[in-house]
């Protein structure tokens, strides 16, 4: 039977404790709120997918307490995604960063030319306390693959019932859309793809890069 808290100072320690054991939880970020666990452990991971009834071939971010746990993590971000990087994190933004050998993940992608990691650093004090406890956490959002990003706990709790072990709830979320998710591509003029649109807008992201202005935050 899961559990269902209300966010308090207990909260970061207890997350540990169910992560460190294997389990998965539900928590608030700066957007949605999103369905985690030790990104390191394959069982673990496995629960996650299963769910979220995701399939397999789907990637999952990780969070992270900040930029610096990237190369902790043997994580860097290419050009031109370390500069938007140091622009939009903490943020709702999701670069695609390339993994190196060292890197103790078992969240990514295999590509062609090597594994790659969305990666994010959510702007949300709760977000962040908890990651400070527990380190990197695998996440995705918390609701059944193909349906709506949730907001509130209650939300996800009916899409994911007894299959998570805790959920915190932080109250609302700022609304119901995701962070947005930027590979870079050499292809492109200005060096990157957006491969999902988010709270931040494609325009902001490329007006970033070129200088123009972005006429705001989800333009």
């Amino acid at each position: 039977m899961s559990r269902v808290m209300t966010y308090d100072s207990r909260s970061p320690q207890l997350l540990a404790q169910v992560v460190a054991a294997g389990g998965l939880a539900v928590i608030p970020t700066d957007t949605v709120y999103g369905i985690v666990c030790d990104p390191c452990n394959d069982a673990a991971i496995d629960r996650l997918f299963q769910a979220k009834h995701r399939p397999r071939t789907k990637s999952i971010q990780v969070l992270l307490e900040g930029v610096e746990a990237m190369d902790r993590l043997d994580l860097s971000l290419p050009a031109p995604l370390d500069r938007l990087a140091d622009a939009l994190l903490p943020g709702p933004f999701s670069p695609i960063a390339l993994v190196g050998k060292s890197c103790p993940l078992r969240t990514p992608r295999m590509e062609p030319d090597g594994p790659t990691q969305a990666v994010r650093v959510p702007d949300s004090p709760i977000c962040r306390a908890l990651l400070q406890v527990t380190g990197p956490l695998a996440a995705s959002s918390a609701n059944r693959s193909g349906n709506p990003s949730v907001e509130t706990v209650q939300q996800a709790r009916a899409e994911l019932g007894d299959s998570v072990d805790l959920y915190l709830d932080g109250g609302p979320t700022p609304g119901s859309v995701a962070s947005t998710v930027v590979e870079a591509d050499k292809t492109d003029p200005d060096g990157i793809h957006v491969l999902r649109q988010g709270v931040i807008g494609e325009a902001r992201v490329r007006a970033l890069l070129s200088g123009r202005s972005s006429g705001g935050e989800g333009q």
